[in-house]
């Protein structure tokens, strides 16, 4: 198996080797929007008023939670005790920002948590990445990278796409890349004029922290040579301008963040520098840039999501 699909099956672990004997569909509405593992069923089994659990082992959020405003309460409530409880580590990067818990992307939110506690519950996450790229006279074709800062709650001091940020609660997707975009990395208004959309990736990770599995909407950005992106936000180390060929070796490296790694392909696929000739796994390596998610949780809900084990 080349390193290409060895990069795919590791960003795709979950999706390939989860554990799902031990997991339990997540449903709001009757309608399954995300997977808990064996500790964290344990754990909401201690609210009896916020979850519950059926005979076929489902955990739903309570019905008598009617409404999005009654859900998120009582949601952030569990949350806020896990959190001084210290029972989950992902909850030490509490954002104070949150997600919406939708059975679609294109589906009404049926409520909202605290970003960090999404893997918890095995929602789907979405956010947006843009690969800012220059044609440079001596290098070549290159991709700016970010280093994460070392105070960031997830992946501290990784390399990461030029610009990455979730989609959190009142943003679109193409606000979210505009505001991420003159935060991180102070790119002004006549360049993002350029801005192209390119499609998304998805994939189904699996850490400490819990379960991602997450959608990024992605965008190319095509930037002057003698632009240099600079930071705002304190969330970015430093940038680096590196060749393409260089990238190629640096996404292979513990230094890189791993779910980083799916929209840095997708854009190496596409501008033709991994191709059939290099690659000859090609179209598995393309699939596995685009995880079925919305497929798998729109099964039945007395199913758990398919592992192609």
């Amino acid at each position: 198996m080349s390193k290409f699909m060895n990069l795919a099956r590791k960003f795709n672990c979950f999706y390939f080797n989860g554990d799902l004997q031990h997991c339990r569909p997540f449903l709001v509405c009757g309608k399954q929007v995300g997977v808990m593992q064996a500790r964290v069923v344990e754990a909401a089994c201690r609210y009896p008023d916020v979850f519950q659990m059926d005979s076929s082992g489902m955990i739903s959020m309570h019905p008598s939670l009617t409404t999005y405003e009654e859900r998120s309460a009582r949601i952030n409530h569990v949350l806020s005790q896990w959190k001084e409880e210290r029972l989950f580590v992902t909850l030490k990067g509490w954002r104070n920002e949150c997600y919406e818990v939708r059975t679609g992307f294109a589906d009404p939110p049926l409520l909202k948590m605290d970003r960090s506690a999404a893997c918890l519950f095995g929602v789907r996450q979405y956010g947006v990445e843009i690969n800012g790229y220059t044609r440079h006279p001596q290098l070549g074709m290159s991709l700016w990278l970010q280093r994460r800062a070392l105070s960031k709650p997830t992946w501290p001091g990784k390399w990461d796409n030029m610009v990455a940020g979730g989609l959190s609660v009142g943003h679109s997707v193409l606000d979210t890349a505009l505001k991420e975009a003159e935060e991180e990395a102070s790119i002004p208004a006549y360049l993002l004029a350029n801005l192209r959309s390119a499609g998304s990736v998805s994939f189904y990770f699996e850490s400490e922290r819990g379960l991602f599995p997450n959608t990024e909407f992605v965008y190319d950005l095509e930037l002057p040579p003698d632009f240099v992106p600079h930071n705002s936000d304190g969330e970015v180390d430093i940038f680096d301008l590196v060749p393409v060929n260089q990238v190629m070796e640096r996404i292979f490296t513990p230094e890189y963040k791993t779910t980083s790694c799916p929209t840095t392909l997708d854009f190496l696929i596409r501008h033709g520098f991994i191709n059939s000739d290099n690659e000859p796994r090609l179209p598995e390596l393309v699939e596995l840039l685009h995880i079925p998610l919305h497929y798998l949780y729109s099964q039945s809900s007395s199913q758990s999501p398919i592992s192609p084990k």
